[in-house]
């Protein structure tokens, strides 16, 4: 009797033990591996417009060097400084005149004497003439009052050259504006005894700037006068001009040329500010996937691809232009291929992976 109970009382303890070795492994039994929400879209061919992104100097269009043509004079009156605009014939500085205002009566009175000189000449002539008439004065007498007249006429032309050039002199200690424009320079102060051709201001002429860019030879060809341009305003905002010239060739030490766009409303650019520039080439058709399926990992692009058993796929690819929240695919898929969207940040090859349409509330949130 002991010996059925000890048995049975050992099927008991067993039962148990084999009860709760079932509820342990079932607790510890691992769950279904978990699978990310994403979307997916096709790779599609598109109308993009082609850009060259560059960055270059703003410089003024054409920069004049202004000086006066005479030297050892003191500046006695400056009219402008940086920053004021221009017009054409405007004084802009005047020099110490009184020597040349000296000259210039000296050459007036010589001019003056020289005139009467030559008035009374003529004069003479005439009266000899008609008593040469009458016989009353010899034909050699009056040969003399006419070299005498051509003599007069001569140093009175020697005169009025003298005049002109002390007139010209006197013009010179003014320096005026060459053309209308902006004073981007100054480098003279009032009082300052100057030289001949030294530059004293510096005029950027119209006011007017350009944005100029070194491009690569293979770039180069493909930009064409007329093309839109786009700057990067310091502070924001956008300055849009038009590239007005193009270089004839290329460096053969850089092998890059240079681009000139006119900036007819340079806003807040300034000359010397180096700023980032796109310049719009055209449009072409283009294979284009969303930007937020590229990933960059690695120093490469890549995309993701959903193969048939709903695993992600690594597809490494090379992008070109970008534009509108689009990217041009040049190499590495193929058009209509799925690639995912939303949720691309996320995964790694091989991951398994649950497409969602974008509607569904468990689709990744789409990128800011």
């Amino acid at each position: 009797m002991s010996m059925m109970r000890r048995g049975a009382a050992v099927a008991v303890v067993c039962a148990a033990l084999t009860g709760c070795g079932g509820a342990s492994d079932e607790a510890k039994a691992p769950d279904a591996p978990s699978t990310l929400a994403v979307t997916v879209v096709p790779a599609q061919l598109r109308e993009i417009e082609r850009a060259i992104v560059v960055s270059g100097p703003v410089a003024a269009w054409e920069e004049m060097q202004l000086g006066v043509e005479l030297g050892g004079l003191r500046v006695t009156r400056l009219n402008v400084d940086v920053g004021e605009r221009v017009k054409r014939g405007q004084v802009l500085l005047e020099l110490d005149a009184r020597t040349l205002e000296s000259e210039l009566a000296q050459a007036r009175a010589a001019q003056a004497e020289a005139a009467a000189g030559a008035q009374l000449a003529q004069a003479n002539l005439q009266r000899s003439e008609m008593l040469a008439r009458e016989q009353l004065i010899s034909a050699s007498a009056v040969d003399q009052l006419r070299a005498e007249r051509t003599q007069a006429l001569a140093r009175q032309s020697t005169a009025r050259a003298a005049l002109d050039a002390s007139q010209l002199r006197r013009d010179f200690a003014q320096l005026r504006a060459p053309d209308d424009g902006i004073i981007s320079r100054r480098l003279v102060q009032p009082g300052q005894v100057v030289s001949a051709g030294t530059e004293l201001l510096r005029l950027i002429r119209d006011g007017r700037l350009e944005w100029r860019a070194e491009l690569a030879d293979a770039e180069l060809a493909r930009v064409s006068i007329g093309d839109p341009v786009s700057i990067a305003a310091p502070g924001g905002g956008r300055v849009d001009g038009r590239i007005r010239a193009v270089s004839p060739g290329v460096s053969a030490e850089t092998r890059t040329g240079t681009v000139y766009a006119d900036l007819p409303e340079p806003a807040a650019l300034r000359v010397g500010a180096y700023v980032e520039g796109r310049i719009l080439t055209g449009a072409a058709r283009a294979l284009t996937v969303p930007v937020a399926a590229v990933v960059q990992r690695d120093g490469n692009s890549y995309v993701f691809t959903v193969d048939a058993r709903n695993i992600a796929r690594r597809v490494r690819v090379r992008t070109g232009a970008g534009t509108r929240g689009l990217v041009e695919v040049l190499e590495g898929l193929a058009p209509g291929a799925q690639v995912i969207e939303r949720g691309a940040g996320f995964v790694g090859d091989g991951d398994p992976v649950r497409v969602v349409a974008a509607s569904d509330p468990a689709a990744p949130k789409a990128a800011p």
